[in-house]
């Protein structure tokens, strides 16, 4: 057997370590770290699972120039080519790189390097942009740097709680199990303020659901209560904060309790009670993510909790933190090495001091000497025919940016387009002149830094396949091309790592605490050995910031205005994460197992305004707003405000015909930030009438190549084991569908008064596919007719779904890692009288692997013994 491989999870910002032991035909076993201090071994759903996504299926192997294979000198030479032309025709603002909180810090570097340095300008910014540049900015503004002042550590001395805009449980769910352990062991009080009644707030001790964007008004109104109540620190302030000029008149006047609940449209009584709470618990932690930061006010919204912060002392200490909680594995490497379009390198900006610093350490011919563009003006510049050449890396514009459609535009529009990735056909890259096949997690070797600075390795435990390469040596062997050979001389990620080590260090006094210098001149060997450490200690701990007079500062916030709906779009827009899938799905996508808990794009929505609107749950109904329109499959939820609906942001057109969330948010940004506003878009809903449904299976290679475009209404992928399922809803005849089935012997059934059809094809005795459609009738189980593609003797009995003493549909998967679901649980709850978790968990060993389900389980649960009280009275 392989040796175990210590390595970083590939997902979110919390960072876990994962121990991967590779196995044959591309597949690995993957543990929890013990030893990692971001999780001690714990794992989500999706770190459990990242064993089911190293496989090659969809892979992109070779460099490819149009749609021929190329050899690697061909591609780098004309990428090469291609952009000294254009920065030679139309300067270096002509050029644009947009990379991807998925590099390694060391890829991230490089590219860095080569556009502020070499090409001249600051156009790379990252898909970072859209997820925490709002807190870099107001970490700016607070404390001169961007500085995460917490550590997870922090969590397990809290006595107090508050998560902001944030539904931990789904999108970090490692920090959610130890918040969750916190309470059991000290009884830590869980405050979740959210307009959405998410997973997260089960349990919790209280929860706000405040009306979207004002986020403002309610920390300004905490602020002024603290003040009155003199829970406020003033010799701390005095000796250790700045406040501007008129900063307490502001927040002593219109922040009084009843105007802030008003605005917040929550009840005052409950306003009061988290206030209170807050003033009587010193250790508190303030825990804030996408809710917060996809705002066009978020850069505001970041500093009015971190005043609260400061104004009371609760930062600095054990257990007292404003803590920003990042989306993806490596987006706090990008910070650190310059990665943002706003700054320059190794947390310093564009002064002229700094520019000249670091032009000096790289030797650098020509130094970008001003900010670039941010994602979406970066984008609306290539329309606009600033943008010649593009390179995007690691990610895809066209599905995660807002009013995608407009990128797609863009893309298509460029005049040389340059896409390194993993994947061979995403969004995005169906638009490139050139792709370059890139190394993928499991392959990638290099550093990543997490939500609270912990830097940790990523290390490679499987060969590159085909020609792939790291995106490193891609940026290397560009820049090398264009002339610039012995400044990018980097053989290995240890030679870059100590190169960026070096510039954190050099010329710096004191001035920034990113300052790496212990880690300069480590070997190869001590580089692959590397711990995981945190920089920066305890930050603020001795009341010193690292701003030029040492004080941090008050920042004057201002709560924008909430826009009302309007007469065409009645609704709001909020868009996020679920638990399950990642991103644009390129990796979870191809799980069978994360692919169950939530099979298609829902929009979720309140039963009152469903009702009004004439729509079912089940229903299909399409959302639109000014930018664009897309359908999704309807969810009705209590936990949605009424006027407000919520979809998620993962599906692509390689996975559905709809769901494409990205066409709808407005590209509007922060004026600090130039983070956009994902969370609150004018918006309308409407029934979509389909006259059939239905769901075709296909199995092995017909499934698992390129997507089927299937010419329907409705048509949404979903991998499953063997193969993939795809639910179906059209107009007309659906008989055209029946091409797409795999050839083999075919067995029909037919249901004339329904409507209804049931085909199947068998080849030697395998189920190759089936297609299943009524126009009336109900639409058996597809967990039967799933299992059928594993398994040989198949007949033509298959067409009633169903086998001898086969099992009763399990209901919506609920617990992933043992496949299994509601009506399960609920009929062990009543049959076996289970009262708590535990219980649960030996029943039917739900919630005791990942612990994702937990809260779900929690919340079924407690309905089910509310159920039976009621049934008792």
């Amino acid at each position: 057997m392989a040796d175990a491989v210590r390595t970083t999870c590939a997902y979110c910002g919390v960072g876990c370590g994962i121990v991967a032991t590779p196995g044959g035909a591309r597949s690995a076993t993957i543990a929890g770290d013990a030893a990692h201090p971001a999780n001690r071994g714990r794992l989500c759903s999706k770190g459990t699972h990242l064993g089911e996504t190293v496989g090659l299926t969809g892979r992109l192997l070779h460099p490819m120039i149009g749609n021929r294979q190329a050899n690697w000198d061909k591609a780098l030479d004309l990428v090469a080519k291609k952009f000294r032309e254009t920065i030679d025709r139309y300067g270096p603002d002509s050029v644009a790189f947009y990379v991807s909180g998925q590099l390694m810090t060391e890829d991230y570097y490089v590219a860095n390097k080569l556009m502020k340095g070499f090409i001249g300008s600051a156009n790379i910014d990252t898909n970072s942009r859209l997820c925490m540049s709002s807190a870099v900015a107001g970490h700016n503004r607070a404390f001169g740097e961007d500085v995460v002042p917490a550590s997870y550590d922090d969590l397990d001395q809290a006595d107090l709680i508050v998560l902001v805009g944030s539904n931990t449980a789904w999108c970090h769910p490692i920090v959610y199990q130890r918040i969750q352990a916190a309470r059991a062991a000290r009884g830590t009080k869980l405050v979740v303020i959210d307009p959405r009644r998410t997973e997260t707030c089960e349990g919790a001790d209280l929860h706000l659901p405040v009306k979207p964007g004002t986020d403002v008004a309610l920390m300004n109104g905490l602020l002024a209560w603290c003040d009155a109540e003199g829970i406020t620190d003033p010799a701390f302030v005095a000796d250790h904060v700045s406040a501007p000029e008129g900063f307490w008149d502001h927040i002593r006047t219109g922040h009084d309790l009843w105007t802030t609940a008003r605005t917040c449209d929550i009840a005052p009584a409950l306003l009061e009670q988290f206030y209170a709470l807050f003033a009587a618990t010193p250790r508190t932690v303030t825990m804030f993510s996408q809710g917060i930061n996809q705002s066009i006010r978020g850069t505001d919204q970041v500093n009015a909790i971190i005043n609260v912060h400061l104004a009371c002392r609760r930062i600095g200490k054990p257990g007292a933190a404003p803590f920003s909680i990042t989306g993806q594995p490596n987006a706090m490497g990008g910070r650190e090495v310059g990665g943002l379009a706003s700054t320059l390198a190794a947390h310093m900006d564009f002064a002229p001091d700094n520019v000249e610093r670091v032009g000096r350490f790289w030797a650098a011919p020509k130094m970008a000497t001003k900010p670039g563009l941010k994602a979406v003006d970066l984008f609306r510049a290539i329309n606009e025919g600033r943008i010649k050449a593009l390179w995007v890396m690691a990610t895809n514009p066209a599905v995660s940016l807002p009013d995608a459609g407009r990128v797609r535009e863009a893309l298509e529009a460029v005049p040389f387009l340059v896409v390194s990735d993993i994947m061979a056909d995403t969004d995005s890259s169906t638009h490139a002149h050139v792709r370059l096949p890139a190394a993928g997690w499991g392959e990638k070797d290099g550093t990543v830094t997490n939500s609270d600075r912990t830097i940790s390795r990523q290390r490679p435990f499987l060969p590159l396949p085909g020609e792939a390469r790291p995106d490193w040596w891609i940026v290397k062997e560009v820049a090398r091309r264009m002339g610039w050979r012995n400044a990018f001389a980097y053989d290995r990620p240890a030679d870059i790592w100590r190169e960026h080590a070096r510039l954190t260090a050099y010329g710096n006094d004191g001035q920034r605490m990113l300052n790496l210098r212990a880690w300069a001149t480590i070997g190869n060997d001590a580089y692959d050995a590397m711990e995981p450490f945190r920089w920066g200690g305890t930050a603020f701990a001795d009341g010193r910031f690292p701003t030029p007079d040492g004080r941090a500062r008050l920042v004057l916030t201002k709560q924008m205005e909430v826009q009302e709906p309007l007469g065409q779009w009645p609704m709001t827009l909020n868009t996020g994460r679920y638990r399950d899938q990642w991103h644009t799905m390129s990796r979870t996508g191809l799980s069978p197992k994360l692919a169950r808990h939530r099979e298609e794009p829902l929009v979720e929505i309140h039963p009152r305004d469903a009702g009004a609107l004439g729509i079912v749950d089940g229903d299909l109904a399409r959302v639109a707003t000014a930018q664009g329109n897309s359908i999704f499959r309807v969810s009705l939820s209590e936990g949605q405000r009424p006027g407000e609906i919520f979809t998620p942001i993962h599906w692509t057109d390689q996975m559905s015909s709809g769901g494409r969330t990205g066409l709808l948010p407005r590209p509007l940004v922060d004026p600090h930030s130039g983070q956009p506003g994902f969370k609150s878009t004018p918006a309308s809903v409407e029934k979509v009438a389909a006259e059939w449904k239905g769901f075709l299976i296909l199995r092995d290679q017909a499934a698992t190549g390129q997507p089927v475009k299937l010419p329907c209404l409705w048509s949404t992928r979903i991998a499953v084991p063997g193969g993939a399922l795809y639910e179906i809803a059209g107009n007309g005849d659906p008989a055209r569908l029946d091409a797409f089935l795999p050839k083999g012997d075919r067995v029909e059934a037919m249901d004339a008064s329904r409507g209804t059809r049931r085909i199947a094809t068998i080849g030697e005795g395998r189920l190759n596919g089936v297609l299943f459609v009524t126009r009336t009738g109900l639409l058996p189980s597809r967990d039967w007719l799933i299992g059928q593609l594993l398994v040989e003797g198949v007949g033509g009995s298959v067409l009633a779904a169903r086998g001898p003493g086969s099992q009763p549909d399990k209901g919506a998967t609920i617990c992933v890692c043992f496949d299994i679901g509601l009506n399960q649980i609920v009929a062990a709850i009543r049959e076996q009288q289970l009262v708590d978790m535990p219980a649960i968990g030996k029943a039917l060993g739900a919630g005791t692997n990942c612990g994702s389900c937990r809260p779900a389980l929690a919340n079924i649960l407690a309905q089910s013994m509310q159920e039976t009280l009621h049934a008792a009275e």
